[in-house]
């Protein structure tokens, strides 16, 4: 007796249609998801500062728990040594950075007046190339004179209103970021537990999430531990060279370096832009106005390919075309926040995916183009420990 099967084609033709099907609904999905985070960002933005600074600090506070400590308490008086310590920094820059916005106008006519060689210079070469590009077009008859510039509007002023507007909605995240990392601070690990047992199937599933945060939390705040003790290294070290060169405020651009250089790439720039800037209006000499530009560049390439490695080490690294699109998105989504989260997420997702059974594939994505044997080494004993 002879069976006759049917075709398998149209099987196959089904099974690609659901996969195309399936394709575009992720794909519909993540604009969704995009669009929501970039006109919600006012609502998102302080949940996401809440839950990095909450990441950071839990480290301390469950060790001031386990010395019999509320964490209550304990987050409390965390936040509040943190505020006071900002607040003590914030007041001692207060003084030399109100002068330097004091004396705004007096130095923009002094950067005027110190370019308006380098300004007439350039405006002469522009007028003789435009008299070489006439008598080309023109056979020989050349322009009298380079036509006029184009007048640029002087930029509007912020009114009293926007201004109110722009400091109340300040505040009101700032607050926000502080009400909600004191609560997740106070919850700790009971409220992961329970938070983990409400989304997971069982508790094997509940237990491995709550070991992936754990190591997340762990490794974020081994990671920025290390990065602020290097960034109060390179603002000491940017304070004591600047007042060497005889740079006026010098506390006041070596706290401006620590802090900038926890933004990646934005805050290295603009630290270097801002003291060329001012070199320029406090010297006269062309060798002291390139030594300050010079000492800084000169310190934050030690910090960034000596510094950095050594003490951070390969564990974390990071595909550096991976970290500048992290960057760049997140300022495109979020601003100075989303450039602040970039590379917190890139950690979270590479250390979740060390910790996963089928995460082998993300973290040679993330990593670097040469992955170090120290990274394969480290993933079979992570894989087993997860299994266990």
């Amino acid at each position: 007796m002879k069976i006759d099967f049917p075709p398998a084609r149209p099987r196959r033709r089904q099974d690609l249609r659901l996969r195309c099907v399936a394709r575009a609904l992720v794909v519909l999905a993540t604009c969704a998801v995009g669009t929501v985070l970039y006109f919600g960002h006012e609502v998102f933005v302080p949940v996401v500062l809440a839950l990095l600074f909450a990441t950071l600090l839990s480290g301390t506070v469950e060790a001031l728990h386990r010395h019999r400590v509320p964490r209550s308490i304990a987050a409390f008086l965390l936040l509040f040594a943190l505020l006071s310590v900002v607040g003590a920094t914030v007041n001692a820059v207060a003084d030399p950075a109100r002068q330097w916005f004091a004396d705004l106008p007096r130095t923009l006519r002094v950067i005027e007046r110190k370019v308006h060689p380098a300004a007439v210079l350039l405006n002469r070469i522009e007028m003789l190339s435009s008299r070489a590009g006439a008598i080309a077009e023109q056979g020989g008859a050349a322009r009298a004179a380079s036509p006029p510039a184009a007048a640029i509007p002087p930029a509007s002023p912020l009114s009293a209103g926007e201004v109110f507007t722009h400091t109340r909605a300040t505040l009101v995240s700032t607050v926000t970021v502080i009400i909600l990392s004191l609560f997740l601070l106070s919850g700790g690990p009971p409220m992961l537990a329970r938070m983990a047992a409400s989304v997971a199937s069982d508790e094997v599933a509940a237990a491995h999430v709550l070991r992936i945060i754990d190591a997340i939390r762990s490794e974020l705040g081994r990671y920025y531990a290390t990065i602020a003790l290097i960034n109060l290294g390179l603002g000491a070290a940017t304070g004591l060279v600047m007042m060497l060169l005889g740079m006026p405020s010098p506390f006041l651009w070596g706290t401006m370096a620590a802090i900038l250089n926890f933004i990646p790439y934005v805050g290295g720039a603009t630290t270097l832009a801002i003291l060329s800037l001012v070199a320029l209006v406090s010297f006269d000499s062309i060798g002291r106005i390139i030594a300050v530009p010079a000492a800084y560049l000169a310190l934050a390439t030690i910090e960034g390919q000596v510094v950095q490695p050594l003490l951070v080490g390969h564990r974390l690294d990071l595909n550096p075309l991976l970290v500048f699109l992290a960057v760049w998105f997140g300022g495109w989504l979020w601003g100075i926040a989303g450039i602040a989260i970039a590379i917190p997420t890139l950690v979270a997702l590479k250390v979740a995916a060390k910790h996963s059974k089928g995460g082998k594939p993300v973290v040679a994505f993330l990593g670097p183009t040469a992955a170090s044997s120290r990274d394969r080494a480290s993933e079979p004993a992570a894989h087993a420990s997860d299994n266990r």
